[in-house]
């Protein structure tokens, strides 16, 4: 078991490098402007989350620390700060305890699905159940889901029930994961069933969260929503390509992992429905494999490299970034509306 140290914390980018690397380098000119100004949004949530985290227990106010310190974009809490601006907010105080309560449920979910995945490592680091130990890790998780309804009951009754839903859909998102898992049978309906309720419902929720606190329209409640909903797919999707297609120095964790677990997605999807005869066979053989070699794992990667797969599946995610920018019709146009679009786009062509 691994202590947690603070030396681990001093290599993690400032908010303000964090916010234009989530940004990306090819942002149009008047987005860049408005980077200042949610990395300050970003350092005052992330001052509200690790106020919660306090406890009595040493161990387990490590484990949570650590967890939260694990680096990431804090890809959540930017949108919701940008959200909030989009619709009018000079300032975003008003939904800094929200923000901080989705990105600890978040969070929450990592270290669970570090539990059940065995990972040994999240963002190029020891994962929680490595670092701390499998039941300690479960605990962590749970101390972090109770910790973010405590900040979200600050809020109106219909704003918790929309972080009970995102939770509530992350379960039945797990679930439903381990029901299809080696199956590919179980298909693209399936498949999106799934991620519309591990990624995509809690970034839908949280939007669709701040434009109620900012007392917009239902109908713009309902773009926003939508528009988290796809771009929340949009980077499943192009996530599931990473894990085949993306750099492990970059991503901070080993390839392959979907082949590995199980997992079926658009890639390996397609790929299947690419092939025949014996080539196909042979893939739905080693995907079925509970336990695979590293060469079964690269025979997978070789039979989709025959197919038209990986380009299907980054079509698939520009296509969902393209439904997201639609949403936004409701939003006032300004450099907020711009960056919410951009970011919708770099969701589906991000290398990490």
């Amino acid at each position: 078991m691994m202590p947690f140290t603070p030396a681990s914390e001093s290599a993690e980018p400032s908010l303000e490098a964090l916010v234009s690397q989530t940004v990306g380098a090819d942002f149009p000119e008047d987005v860049g402007s408005v980077v200042p100004q949610l990395a300050s949004d970003l350092q005052e949530i992330d001052a509200r989350l690790f106020e919660t985290l306090h406890t009595s227990y040493p161990q387990l106010a490590d484990a949570a620390n650590y967890a939260c310190r694990a680096g990431g974009k804090r890809v959540r809490p930017l949108l919701m700060a940008a959200t909030h601006r989009a619709l009018g907010a000079a300032d975003t105080r008003p939904i800094h305890a929200l923000a901080a309560a989705f990105q600890l449920i978040h969070t929450a979910t990592l270290v669970h699905d570090d539990v059940i995945d065995h990972a040994e490592l999240r963002r190029g680091r020891p994962s929680v159940p490595r670092a701390f130990g499998l039941p300690a890790a479960i605990v962590t998780g749970d101390f972090l889901f109770v910790r973010a309804f405590e900040l979200a009951s600050e809020y109106p009754r219909s704003v918790i029930l929309r972080c009970g839903e995102a939770c509530a859909d992350l379960a039945e998102g797990e679930v439903l994961q381990e029901n299809a898992r080696f199956d590919l049978s179980s298909g693209r309906e399936h498949y999106f069933r799934v991620i519309e309720r591990k990624t995509a419902a809690i970034v839908s929720g949280a939007l669709a969260a701040v434009a109620e606190i900012e007392g917009a329209s239902n109908e713009v409640i309902e773009d926003l929503a939508m528009y988290g909903r796809a771009l929340g797919i949009a980077f499943q999707v192009r996530d599931d390509y990473l894990d085949v297609y993306g750099d492990p120095d970059l991503l901070g964790k080993p390839l392959y992992s979907d082949y590995r677990e199980g997992n079926p997605t658009v890639l390996s999807l397609e790929a299947h429905a690419g092939l025949d005869g014996i080539a196909k066979a042979e893939f739905e053989r080693l995907f079925a494999l509970r336990h695979k070699q590293p060469r079964d794992l690269l025979r997978l990667k070789e039979l989709t490299d025959r197919t038209d797969a990986p380009k299907r599946t980054v079509d698939e995610a520009k296509m969902w970034a393209e439904r997201a920018v639609a949403s936004l019709t409701g939003v006032p146009a300004g450099p907020y509306h711009v960056l919410l679009a951009h970011l919708a786009r770099e969701a589906a062509g991000r290398r990490f």
